[in-house]
């Protein structure tokens, strides 16, 4: 049975009781408004009878004074007997559902008719002159005997009603006591059904509530529930409900342990390829340094050889021009010293000094990892600031407006923060547009939920993008995401307890980059646009590089011909210094 079907007959069955204890008080609310009616007529006849004898005596006396001043106006022909017929004829009404009253009622009428008559006799006789008549009917003292039987009979009718109305009045208060105590029945009555169906409610509701909270803290404890309880009401469903969660609670829990081995599992598996692309970076850069290093001695041999050498062409040539041979032979000689040796000596210092460009980037390259950081709060807006002056005068040349808006500070190394500046301002300066006016704006973002590039438009480099191979980076991401604890090597922005990040922009309305070389952008060597700007290509790999160190990342959002955005992401508060 529902909890609301049960409320309900909480209503119902006490209702019914109150309906059955209402009419029982309205049956003797009745009976005692019949009581009070009865009461209340014999009141009315008691004074009706009180006051009915008053106008027949007055007629007696005022004819006796006719019949002693022999006057017959002393009498009233009309008004007291229709006063008095009026007064017979209400007592009678009032007493019409009692025979013995209505009796005599009747017999005071018949003496007042007689009594009457007589009245108009003596009233004829006095105006006719018949004294002697007159006196001989009404000599003595005592009323005539019409009156008298009137009196017996109204003394009679009023001690009748007297009687009545002392029965009436009793039965009103034996009625009215009956009344107050069926009231007081009913509303003890009331509050005694309505208190019992609702402690026998509260009682069952209040075990069945008892239990479920038991339930309910054993499912909190985790253990056994016991035996469901039984009906098919709300809080058997909820009782229901415990054990389906019960049950689904053990199940994740046995998911849970198995997620938790091979959450651990994966764990151990991340933290060894953490370790091996943190030794191949280590590995990386030594091999780096130490070919730098081995090939800068071979290249200055080059480059000296290759002077020397041009010294002896230029002997060898001005020996010729003073030795005395044919003109054949100085023609011959003097091809080969200005044509073709001289071509390989130029071919042979331009490789060289390319060659040493490249072993100076390697070893940027290679200092940019092993380079010790020192950790500060960094002014950003100042180290753009002198990066601009550094800039204003190739800003002035090139007609370029650039706009600074509020840089918030960073967590970091000094350094590394200018360094990366200045690379993304030095391209965006290097890659304008010289067909309209340049405009480079660099800005911070205001919600981090904006930091995200976005999607099939930015090619990315820093958190996720690593040294290895493009399967061992795939297998550390997704150990990653398996393993929170987890850091890959310049992927601290992984670790769950990374700084929140701000994330700047360097913004301009240049060349722009083609869609074919968005993958190619952070990697070193890459050069666009080489006829435009001078560099070696490793300005953007630098960039990627101490940003990974810093635990963020960069990306950039390019369309060719419209310019290029680059965004980067710094810590804003200390971070554990990543390896």
């Amino acid at each position: 049975m529902k909890l609301f079907t049960k409320g309900l007959l909480l209503i119902a069955v006490p209702s019914i009781v109150e309906l059955a204890l209402l009419g029982v008080l309205f049956e003797t609310q009745g009976q005692a408004a019949q009581a009070a009616l009865w009461a209340s007529r014999s009141k009315q006849v008691l004074y009706q009878a009180s006051t009915i004898m008053d106008p027949l005596l007055r007629q007696a006396s005022r004819l006796r004074a006719a019949i002693i001043v022999d006057d017959a106006s002393f009498i009233d022909k009309h008004a007291v007997w229709i006063d008095l017929n009026d007064r017979l004829a209400q007592l009678q009404s009032l007493v019409a559902d009692n025979p013995l009253q209505l009796d005599r009622v009747r017999r005071m009428r018949e003496a007042v008719d007689v009594y009457r008559a007589q009245t108009n006799q003596v009233y004829e006789a006095l105006a006719d002159g018949e004294r002697p008549i007159v006196l001989a009917a009404f000599e003595g003292t005592q009323l005539p005997p019409q009156i008298q039987e009137f009196r017996r009979q109204l003394d009679a009718f009023v001690a009748e009603e007297s009687r009545l109305d002392g029965d009436r009045s009793e039965a009103l208060s034996v009625t009215r006591a009956e009344q107050r105590n069926a009231l007081i029945a009913a509303v003890a009555g009331s509050m005694l059904i309505w208190g019992l169906a609702a402690l026998a409610l509260a009682g069952n509701i209040g075990r069945r509530l008892a239990a479920l909270t038991a339930k309910a803290e054993r499912l909190g404890r985790g253990q056994s529930l016991g035996t469901p309880l039984s009906g098919d009401d709300e809080i058997a469903q909820l009782d229901a409900v415990l054990h389906q969660t019960s049950v689904r609670l053990r199940q994740a829990e046995g998911e849970q342990a198995a997620l938790k081995e091979k959450l651990e599992a994966r764990a151990e598996e991340l933290t060894r390829l953490n370790d091996d692309l943190r030794q191949q970076t280590q590995d990386n850069e030594m091999f780096i340094y130490s070919v730098s290093h081995d090939l800068r001695s071979p290249l200055v041999n080059l480059q000296g050889f290759s002077r020397e050498l041009q010294v002896s062409c230029d002997e060898l040539r001005a020996t010729l021009d003073a030795a005395h041979v044919s003109a054949s032979d100085r023609a011959r000689m003097a091809d080969v010293l200005d044509g073709d040796l001289s071509e390989s000596l130029h071919y042979l210092r331009t490789a060289v000094a390319r060659s040493a460009s490249i072993i100076d980037a390697l070893l940027r390259i290679s200092r940019a990892g092993r380079f010790e950081y020192q950790w500060q709060r960094v002014n950003v807006g100042r180290v753009v600031e002198r990066i601009v002056e550094r800039l204003q005068p190739t800003l002035d040349e090139r007609g370029a407006a650039l706009e600074v808006a509020d840089l918030p500070p960073a967590w970091g190394d000094a350094g590394a923060v200018e360094q990366i500046f200045s690379h993304l301002i030095g391209n965006a300066v290097n890659y304008l547009d010289p067909e309209r006016p340049g405009r480079i704006e660099i800005g911070a973002l205001a919600a981090p939920e904006a930091e995200e590039p976005a999607e099939g438009g930015a090619q990315e480099a820093g958190a996720a993008v690593l040294t290895a191979s493009a399967s061992t980076a795939a297998a550390t991401a997704a150990a990653a995401s398996a393993a929170p604890g987890a850091i890959a090597s310049g992927t601290a922005s992984l670790a769950p307890d990374a700084p929140p990040m701000r994330t700047y922009y360097v913004r301009d309305n240049g060349l722009g980059i083609p869609a074919a070389c968005m993958p190619k952008m952070f990697n070193a060597f890459q050069r666009l646009h080489g006829d435009v700007a001078q560099g070696d290509g490793i300005g953007l790999a630098l960039v990627r590089r101490m940003t990974e160190r810093h635990g963020g990342r960069v990306w950039v959002e390019s369309a060719e011909g419209a310019g290029a955005t680059f965004f980067v992401s710094l810590p804003e508060q200390p971070m554990r210094a990543p390896s």
